[in-house]
Order: C-alpha cells, then sequence, then structure tokens
C-alpha cells in the first residue's frame, strides 16, 4: 500500500502506512507541507486514513514537530489510529505529540 500525503480543505490527509517502509518518504513530504504553510500557520495532519503504524511512525510525528516547531509553526495529529496511541502510551510519549 502507498502512503500519500495530500491537501484537503484545512487539513493535510494522511493515507496509506507509517511503517519502516514508509517512514523517510512520509517525513520529508510533511516537513515540504509544513514549509509550505504560512508564517505561524498550524499544520493539522489527519490520520484517518493510516493502516498500519509501526513506532517509525512515532518517529514521523516527532520529525513533522521538530520542523514545525523550528519554522514558528504549530502541529496538530487530528484522528490518530488506536495503534498509533497505543504505540504512544507504551513509550510514554503521548503527552508530548499534539494528538487530538
Amino acid at each position: 500500500m502507498s502512503t500519500q500525503i495530500q491537501r484537503a480543505e484545512g487539513h493535510l490527509a494522511v493515507s496509506g502506512n507509517m511503517t519502516l517502509e514508509t517512514a523517510s518518504g512520509l517525513l520529508a513530504n510533511g516537513v515540504a507541507a509544513i514549509g509550505e504553510a504560512a508564517a505561524g500557520a498550524e499544520s493539522v495532519f489527519d490520520l484517518a486514513a493510516v493502516a498500519d503504524v509501526d513506532s517509525s511512525g512515532l518517529a514521523v510525528l516527532f520529525g513533522w514537530q521538530r520542523a514545525a516547531s523550528a519554522q514558528g509553526k504549530a502541529l496538530r495529529v487530528a484522528n490518530p489510529p488506536d495503534s498509533l496511541v497505543s504505540l504512544a502510551e507504551v513509550y510514554g510519549a503521548t503527552e508530548l505529540l499534539p494528538l487530538s
């Protein structure tokens, strides 16, 4: 399954898998999308269509968060899959991620 980030109405829709195989591409595409946002804007990544997540998905989220912070922008993750929330809980990272 290919993974994509597409602009939708007011957010960035992520579909496919957030796994080791897709992590580097997702990270790069997400950082580019954050860079295209207006100064001070919030980038909302909607993960409703994400099928599979492993710990690499958490690394991608932290990478997006670092990129947004470095550019003075906000980041929010909408509709995180239960598997992502569970991984964040296992690693004690839930409070570090902007999940909504």
